[in-house]
C-alpha cells in the first residue's frame, strides 16, 4: 500500500525523487510508532485520530522535534491517508480533523543591497579568472542571485534551457512546472563564455549537457553546489546563514525593494501561491521600521530633532 502511494506521488503528482523519499520515511516513522513489525501488519481502518495526536505529542515531548519538522511529517501522513480514502482503502480519514502545530514566523534571511553590490562585483571579476573551477563557482552564485532559482533547479540546468540570445533561462521547477526567467546582460555574457568554454573543451560526457560540471565532466551534485555557495559567501564576509536559499531570498527582497510587483516576483520565483511570496513584504516592512527608528524625530528623545519644546514655542500642524 505504501509503495503504491509513493509510486502515485512520483508518477501522477510529479514529486521529485527526494520528496518521495522523505514522504516514505515519514510514513514509515508513523508505522514504527504504532509498533508494527512489518508493513503487512498495518490496518488503516483501525487507525484513529487519537493515535495520530499521541504520535504528535510523542514527537514534540519525547523526540523534541520542532513544530515545523512535525508539521512536515503530519503532511506526509495526511497525504497517505487522503490517498487511501480516494482509492477506497478506507471509508473514514482519521486526519480529517487533525490540526498542525503553530510555528513561529521567521523572516527570510537576505543580504543587504549595499553588501550584495560588492559581492556581485567580486563575482564578475572572478568569472574572468584563469582558474576554471573558480569561474564556475562564481557563475553559480551569480545565477542564484540574478535569477532566484532553487538549488535543485540550478543543478538541473542544461545547455538546452538557454535561449538562443542567452537572455532567458527555462527553469524546471517543483511539480514538473517550467518558467522563463530573464538574464541580466552581464550574467548572460558570462554564461555564454562558460558554455563556449565547455563546448570547446569537449568535457561534456552526457547528452543532457548540464551547465555545471566537476573537473571530470560529471554533473555537479546538490551537496557540491551548497558547499560552494557557503564557502564563497563566507570568504566574502557574509555573516549568519550562508546558503543558496539566502541568495534566492536576496533576489526576491531586492526586487520588491526596487518596486517590482508581487505577482511578477511570484512568477519569477515559481511560487504556486501568492502567500508564499508575500513573506518578502515582511522583510521590507522590517527594513522600513529600521529606517524609521533611525530617522524619525520622535525616535531621538533629547536630540536636536526630538528635544522638548521650550516655553512659548507654538505647535503647528
Amino acid at each position: 500500500m505504501l509503495e503504491a502511494f509513493l509510486t502515485y506521488l512520483e508518477a501522477e503528482r510529479r514529486y521529485s525523487p527526494l520528496t518521495v523519499e522523505v514522504y516514505g520515511r515519514d510514513v514509515r516513522e508513523f508505522f514504527d510508532y504504532l509498533g508494527l513489525v512489518s508493513q503487512d501488519d498495518f490496518r488503516p481502518s483501525l487507525t484513529t485520530t487519537d493515535d495520530l495526536r499521541e504520535w504528535i505529542v510523542s514527537m514534540s515531548r519525547v523526540r523534541k522535534l520542532s513544530p515545523g519538522t512535525i508539521n512536515c511529517k503530519i503532511s506526509a501522513v495526511r497525504s497517505f491517508f487522503r490517498w487511501m480514502r480516494t482509492t477506497g482503502a478506507i471509508e473514514r480519514d482519521p486526519c480529517f480533523r487533525l490540526r498542525t502545530l503553530k510555528t513561529p514566523k521567521r523572516l527570510p534571511v537576505w543580504i543587504p543591497e549595499t553588501k550584495m553590490e560588492g559581492i556581485s562585483t567580486h563575482l564578475v571579476e572572478q568569472c574572468s579568472s584563469g582558474n576554471p573551477k573558480q569561474r564556475r563557482n562564481a557563475l553559480i552564485l551569480l545565477l542564484f542571485y540574478s535569477c532566484g532559482v532553487r538549488l535543485a533547479e540550478l543543478v538541473g540546468l542544461d545547455a538546452g534551457d538557454i535561449s538562443d540570445d542567452f537572455r532567458t533561462l527555462r527553469i524546471h521547477g517543483k511539480g514538473d512546472k517550467t518558467r522563463l526567467v530573464p538574464l541580466p546582460e552581464t550574467t548572460a555574457e558570462i554564461l555564454k563564455r562558460h558554455v563556449d568554454e565547455i563546448s570547446g573543451s569537449e568535457i561534456w560526457k552526457s547528452p543532457r549537457k548540464p551547465l555545471f560540471l566537476t573537473e571530470k565532466g560529471a554533473p555537479v551534485s546538490r551537496g557540491t553546489v551548497y558547499a560552494v555557495v557557503r564557502a564563497e559567501l563566507e570568504a566574502m564576509g557574509v555573516q549568519g546563514k550562508r546558503s543558496p536559499h539566502v541568495l534566492r531570498h536576496t533576489f526576491a527582497t531586492h526586487l520588491l525593494d526596487g518596486g517590482a510587483d508581487m505577482r511578477e516576483i511570484q512568477e519569477l520565483l515559481g511560487h504556486s501561491s501568492l502567500a508564499a511570496t508575500q513573506v518578502y513584504t515582511h522583510n521590507s516592512i522590517a527594513r522600513l521600521k529600521k529606517v524609521y527608528a533611525g530617522a524619525h524625530p520622535r525616535e531621538h528623545e533629547g536630540s536636536e530633532f526630538g528635544a522638548e519644546k521650550h516655553d512659548g514655542d507654538e505647535e503647528h500642524e
